[in-house]
């Protein structure tokens, strides 16, 4: 019997890639450290060859090169911190739009071979820690979701002078790139909307009035209003929870007993406020149009499903993660200008 003394296969190197391409290995490495200056064809004939030999980039060594961490921060700032019955972490990922921009931000930076560190920033000692953790150099750019209008993080991470995104327009004037929704277009066509089907006695559970989205969804939707001669408007202020657009509900109805129609400044409010119309024994459109904000999953969970105002949240986040990266890529061109996506009305049978 012969012993089987044929050498171990060897990790894939360089220059096996370089062999397989048909190039040299300085071209190899500047395709694997993300150099711009490649051709896109010869690119592909490189990727290519990293496909078929199963090369795996030696991460350490590449970090000592390109000064990289190939990892991003996505932050979540929040006002306070909650009380116990309410914390911030399990809001947060009970809220169907957190999801959905995390699933944006994944179909770019997994693909690049980046991954994401979640943060939380809700109390002035978490916010130290975030900003230290910056400052180590520990990810190569941030993507903010800052959640009240006087929040100081958008300013301290730019003086960090990492690469940056905001999720939503800030109130402060910053210089961040930002990627949001018309949010005042979107709550202009639920006014249009409601307007167009007659209804007159008017109320709406607003977003938190701390939130630019709060504000900018009632300012725009009372405007829209008023030019269709509805003035007299009730308002009912939630939290973008569904038992907050419950509570809100209850007390529209009690200022409000005959109302026929509502806006909710949220699906996830709207989800919690259509059962109380329901138990107040309200027929839903016939007695009150409901017309909701978000197309998340809870508009279609709402009983009956939910006419609403549709931002693309995942392709903003997509938009995001691709304005970051082009920051990281190249850092001395400063901010990447702003996008902001137009909203749509989704018609279901609420409305």
């Amino acid at each position: 019997m012969t012993a089987d003394v044929s050498p171990p296969l060897r990790p894939a190197t360089l220059e096996d890639v370089a062999a397989v391409a048909g190039v040299s290995r300085a071209t190899v490495s500047r395709v694997i450290n993300g150099a711009t200056t490649v051709d896109p064809a010869l690119r592909r004939v490189v990727e290519e060859a990293v496909a078929t030999t199963g090369y795996v980039p030696n991460r350490a060594a590449r970090s000592l090169v390109t000064r990289r961490t190939d990892s991003v921060a996505l932050v979540v700032s929040e006002r306070e911190r909650r009380p116990v019955s309410e914390p911030f972490i399990g809001r947060m990922f009970s809220d169907p739009h957190f999801g959905r921009v995390v699933a944006g931000l994944m179909d770019v930076l997994r693909p690049a071979g980046i991954q994401m560190v979640l943060m939380l920033a809700d109390d002035e000692g978490s916010r130290d820690q975030l900003l230290s953790y910056l400052r180590q150099g520990h990810v190569d750019g941030v993507v903010l979701i800052s959640s009240h209008a006087d929040d100081p993080l958008p300013g301290l991470i730019h003086d960090t002078r990492l690469p940056a995104v905001l999720a939503g327009r800030p109130r402060r004037p910053s210089p961040l790139t930002y990627v949001e929704a018309d949010q005042r277009a979107g709550a202009q066509m639920a006014a249009d909307h409601l307007a167009a089907l007659g209804r007159r006695r008017v109320g709406t559970v607003a977003g938190p009035q701390d939130m630019p989205a709060g504000q900018v969804r009632l300012t725009g939707f009372l405007d829209a209003l008023e030019q269709h001669g509805v003035g007299d408007v009730v308002t009912a202020e939630g939290d973008f929870t569904q038992s907050g657009g419950a509570s809100a509900m209850r007390r529209l109805l009690k200022e409000r007993p005959d109302l026929d129609a509502v806006f909710i400044a949220s699906d996830l409010m709207a989800l919690g406020a259509l059962p109380v119309l329901l138990r107040a024994g309200k027929d839903v459109p016939a007695d009150v149009a409901v017309v909701g904000f978000d197309d998340s999953n809870a508009a279609v969970a709402c009983d009956p499903p939910l006419t609403t105002v549709r931002q693309p949240v995942e392709e903003m986040a997509s938009e995001m993660a691709r304005l970051l990266l082009r920051q990281i890529g190249k850092p001395g061109d400063g901010p990447a200008p702003s996008v902001v996506f137009h909203p749509t009305l989704v018609h279901r049978e609420s409305a």
